[in-house]
């Protein structure tokens, strides 16, 4: 159980804003080459700055809303199951890409849910997978046998 992090009720809103920030600064550089590189050359500033103020707070706001729900599903599963384990997000997944296409439809729910379903529990391996792996060099061992010479002294 992390402790580091703010009770449940608050941190979807931490969440929310993380993944606004991660989303407009990502979306500040993409679309800031973009429009630098879709511009004529002598308006190729002007037009790096166009892309930027135009479409950098849209990925940000798409990347906020999708950060805000899956942390508020994330914690109504982990009230519900009482435990944390990575079940919790997988499961947070699926409902949150159920949730956000849901105007396309029952077949586009469920291709959403499936879809973000398996992206969470990609991501969940991956980081079981290097916590197993980085956990090998801290491995405690015993500490090896004296030597028959050194027993037969004392």
């Amino acid at each position: 159980m992390d402790h580091t992090r703010d009770p449940c009720p608050w941190v979807a809103l931490n969440d929310f804003g993380g993944a606004f920030c991660m989303g407009a600064i990502g979306g500040a550089v993409w679309h800031g080459v973009k429009g630098f590189r879709n511009s004529p050359l002598g308006e190729r500033r002007i037009g790096a700055l166009t892309a930027i103020k135009a479409r950098s707070p849209v990925l940000g706001g798409n990347f906020g809303v999708w950060g805000g729900l899956f942390s508020t599903f994330d914690c109504a599963v982990k009230g519900y199951r009482k435990k944390e384990d990575p079940w919790n997000a997988i499961i947070a997944g699926g409902f949150t890409g159920g949730a956000l296409a849901v105007r396309g439809g029952l077949k586009a729910v469920r291709n959403g849910a499936i879809g973000c379903a398996i992206l969470l529990a990609v991501i969940e391996g991956v980081g079981i997978g290097f916590q197993r792996m980085m956990a090998e060099g801290t491995k405690l061992e015993a500490p090896p046998p004296p030597p028959e010479s050194a027993r037969a002294i004392a």
